[in-house]
């Protein structure tokens, strides 16, 4: 079939899926209700449905009182033993595949279990309406014309007593249909590999040649694929080597601290850049539309979402459904999924921009956030204020991480970064000054430890030598996949070791 056609055919197919999701936006309550309960019906003789009781359950009230809260931690044990080959513990069908968590800089591993459904009907589902989405809103679009630059798959899969574990994006990639491949570069082989920088040298040996019509993967790190296609060519952009590149399907870390990079790098009028929200555990949200920074929830996953309103350190913990959120509130996100995670609490939070359809913004991790006196300081805040200040000083920052300076005896409290700059700014103390007045114009409770330096004083800022936050993550071995820095963290611990690097 002539290369044209299949486009044409295939964007038609992937277009009806629309009215599926338009059946989610207009009842979202109704779909939310029915996927709860049939994950309840299937799952009511496993050892946890029959530990709680799921057949009595008749409503989420129900619900709520009788399932009790799970992070990692509670459930470590029973997932050890499904590893180990014992079923039936947290959902009725064969578990074999475990996606071993990236983690930051905590050395333990999660394992989360990927059941069947989670495959089929959460994640490659998920795959398809990106491709929906986007060919809904540009009808033009020639994006299945070429291949998709995937970048992915940071490990190899392994063996564990006839259950495997691996990197998520390797697991999706090994249960692929074959015809995938033929659309996708690199190829599994190359995508599998364990090396990081091996294999980043036979991505770009590979996928040079190819026509690649869209990108997906990781910002921090399909920038560093990116600079060593510019450095393997010779090209100023990426649009020189690719014309043909229409989209770029991003996710796992903030986009707006990359944003004025990829901006340079795709210099094509029309380029789009779309944001997915997924992780080891689910996928859930999609942007729904062309030049957006929110995401639409999406509800027929498998997954039933409940959110508590986010306060750091706060014991009141508040559960609500979706049909209570407010718009302007930071959650953090609580999930019941078809891969047997009950109450799931995923260490994520969010924040509604609108109810109907529900649209979100991801605001950063319940872990990482500073709070040290008080100031409550998230990642929403913080990038918030770094791409104001960048946009004012014609800056760009390709990394970055902060950390509280406790008090002493003689010396009051203070925020320390240490960014590292693509583009720095003229003057460094200028931007310095700049940046803690737009964390106070964000934040009103650091804005209140900051007043007349009555609890904090002026945030200090460190500029990274180049390649700092790529070496610790080497020296981490955590180079690639789905492996990130922290951004803010309570600890000094993570900051001490990238200045002690800092030569």
């Amino acid at each position: 079939m002539p290369i044209p056609l299949f486009n044409s055919i295939a964007s038609w197919i992937l277009k009806k899926r629309i009215h599926q999701i338009e059946l989610f936006i207009k009842y979202p309550h109704e779909v939310q209700e029915e996927l709860l309960h049939n994950l309840l019906s299937k799952a009511h003789q496993t050892e946890i449905g029959m530990r709680y009781g799921f057949e009595s359950i008749k409503n989420y009230d129900d619900f709520k009182n009788q399932i009790p809260l799970s992070n990692y931690e509670s459930i470590e044990s029973q997932i050890k033993r499904c590893r180990q080959g014992t079923q039936n513990i947290f959902w009725p069908t064969p578990i074999k595949w475990f996606a071993k968590s990236s983690g930051t800089t905590n050395s333990k591993s999660k394992f989360i279990p990927v059941s069947a459904e989670a495959l089929e009907d959460c994640h490659y589902k998920a795959g398809k309406d990106m491709l929906s989405l986007y060919f809904n809103n540009n009808e033009d679009s020639q994006l299945l014309t070429g291949k998709c630059l995937r970048l992915g798959g940071s490990s190899e899969l392994y063996n564990n007593n006839n259950s495997y574990f691996g990197d998520l994006s390797a697991i999706i990639i090994q249960n692929l249909p074959f015809w995938a491949e033929l659309s996708s570069t690199p190829s599994n082989k190359t995508s599998l590999m364990a090396e990081w920088e091996t294999k980043m040298k036979a991505i770009v040996e590979e996928s040079i040649p190819e026509k690649v019509t869209s990108l997906a993967g990781i910002p921090s790190w399909m920038m560093v694929l990116l600079q060593n296609v510019l450095e393997e060519t010779g090209q100023q952009t990426i649009t020189d080597i690719w014309p043909n590149a229409e989209v770029y399907f991003h996710g796992g870390v903030s986009f707006k601290p990359y944003r004025e990079l990829y901006n340079k790098l795709f210099p094509k009028n029309g380029f789009q850049f779309y944001e997915i929200y997924n992780a080891s555990e689910g996928f859930f949200g999609i942007q729904d539309r062309n030049n957006s920074d929110e995401l639409l929830l999406m509800l027929d996953y498998g997954i039933f979402y409940e959110f508590i309103p986010f306060q750091p350190n706060s014991s009141d913990e508040k559960i609500i459904p979706l049909s209570e959120v407010e718009i302007g509130i930071n959650y953090a996100l609580i999930i019941t999924t078809n891969a047997g995670l009950w109450r799931y609490q995923i260490g994520d939070t969010i924040r509604f921009t609108c109810l109907s359809p529900y649209r979100i913004k991801v605001t950063g991790r319940t872990k990482h956030h500073i709070n040290a006196f008080g100031e409550e300081l998230i990642i929403d805040n913080a990038e918030k204020a770094l791409a104001k200040v960048c946009a004012s000083t014609q800056s760009i920052i390709s990394n970055y991480t902060a950390a509280p300076i406790f008090m002493k005896k003689s010396t009051k409290g203070a925020h320390e970064w240490i960014i590292e700059f693509e583009k720095a700014p003229v003057n460094l103390d200028e931007f310095s000054t700049m940046l803690d007045l737009a964390i106070q114009n964000e934040n009103s409770d650091y804005e209140a430890k900051r007043y007349k330096n009555m609890t904090l004083q002026n945030l200090q800022i460190h500029k990274a030598r180049k390649n700092l936050f790529y070496d610790w993550l080497r020296k981490k071995k955590k180079l690639g996949g789905q492996n990130k820095v922290p951004r803010l963290s309570n600890s000094r611990k993570l900051i001490e070791e990238l200045l002690e690097m800092n030569l």
